[in-house]
Parts: structure tokens; C-alpha cells; sequence
């Protein structure tokens, strides 16, 4: 497996800090601007490319240079259920205990009506370790988080291995023994 997981470009609702989850919004202008100005690794200027199916992340693929990439539901952002279009913020200050509750779960976090990253990782995870030649994939914040914990044994409480600006890409590199090796990659 040698994956590059990029997170879309940003939409009005990243900048509002609402949890998107599921829906579908475009990128806004200044995304589209600053995803089209991303450049991609060597090693992955030629690869394959898929991507979710959501909007956000197929704008994202057509603007770093793929016109048709493969559509993967596997790789939808994590549902946020009824937490879903709010802001993390408004939700700690109205139940601090409650979210901090369910945050401490790491893996297991669960947002009401929603799905967890242990879930997620599970779908999307046997999607990358398919892949067998260079491949870009185009995804979602909680789709590469689970997919680092996933990689690294990181059980998403405390800090994550591998820091990850809006504007990095995730490099996962299967080795011999079947470890897998984690990088952070700028795009900008």
C-alpha cells in the first residue's frame, strides 16, 4: 500500500467550524482557490486517484489534476448524526461534561445518532489497503484521522502521531513486515 490521503479544500461550513459530516457542501471560493493551488508529491503526480463521493472531496480531486477519479462510498466522512451542521464548540459549552464524556472514548466516540471512527476505519480502511500500486485519495478530516489510528495503533485520545495542517496531505506506506509507515506531506 503507498496512499496519499488528501483532505478536501475547505467549504463555508470549515471556516463556520460546523461539523459537516455528511453533507453535501461544496468548496467555497477561497477553497477552490487553495486546493487548485496545492501541488501534489513526485511519486503521486501519475498515481490512480479515488475519492469520496461527496462534493467537497470530488471538487478537490478535479482540482489537483484528476478530470475522473473512482468514486469510493467507503470513504464519506464520518457521520455526525444529530451533532451534524452544529459547532464542537457550542456543543462543549452547553454540555462540557457529556461531550467530554464521549471525546474520552477515543476511538469509540460516538456523536448521538452518528457513527464512531472505529466504524469508519472499518470501511475505510480495506479501501487503501487494496490499493496496490501509488494511489491519491481524496477523503475527509475523520476518514484520515481513523486512518492514522489505524496505521499507528494510536487510540485517538491525547495527541495523534503525525500532525496534520488543512493543507497536509497523509502518506501511508506498507512495509515488508506489514508495519506501516506515516508522514505528514504539504500540499501548499
Amino acid at each position: 500500500m503507498q496512499v496519499l490521503l488528501v483532505r478536501h479544500g475547505p467549504t463555508d461550513w470549515n471556516r463556520a467550524q460546523r461539523l459537516q459530516g455528511r453533507s453535501d457542501r461544496p468548496l467555497d471560493p477561497a477553497g477552490r482557490l487553495a486546493a487548485a493551488g496545492w501541488t501534489l508529491p513526485e511519486a503521486f503526480r501519475d498515481a490512480a486517484c479515488v475519492s469520496s463521493p461527496l462534493a467537497r472531496a470530488l471538487e478537490t480531486a478535479r482540482l489537483i489534476g484528476f478530470a475522473e477519479p473512482e468514486i469510493e462510498p467507503a470513504l464519506t466522512e464520518l457521520d455526525w448524526g444529530d451533532w451534524e451542521g452544529r459547532r464542537l464548540a457550542d456543543l462543549r459549552a452547553a454540555d462540557p461534561r457529556a461531550v467530554a464524556a464521549l471525546e474520552a472514548q477515543g476511538l469509540d466516540f460516538r456523536p448521538p445518532g452518528g457513527e464512531s471512527y472505529r466504524e469508519v476505519q472499518s470501511r475505510a480502511w480495506p479501501v487503501l489497503a487494496a490499493r496496490d500500486a501509488p494511489t491519491v485519495v481524496v477523503t475527509h478530516r475523520g476518514v484520515m484521522l481513523a486512518c492514522l489510528a489505524r496505521a499507528t495503533g494510536w487510540a485517538m485520545t491525547g495527541e495523534p502521531p503525525v500532525r496534520l495542517g488543512l493543507a497536509d496531505a497523509l502518506e501511508l506506506r506498507s512495509g515488508a513486515g506489514g508495519e506501516v509507515a506515516t508522514r505528514a506531506l504539504p500540499l501548499a
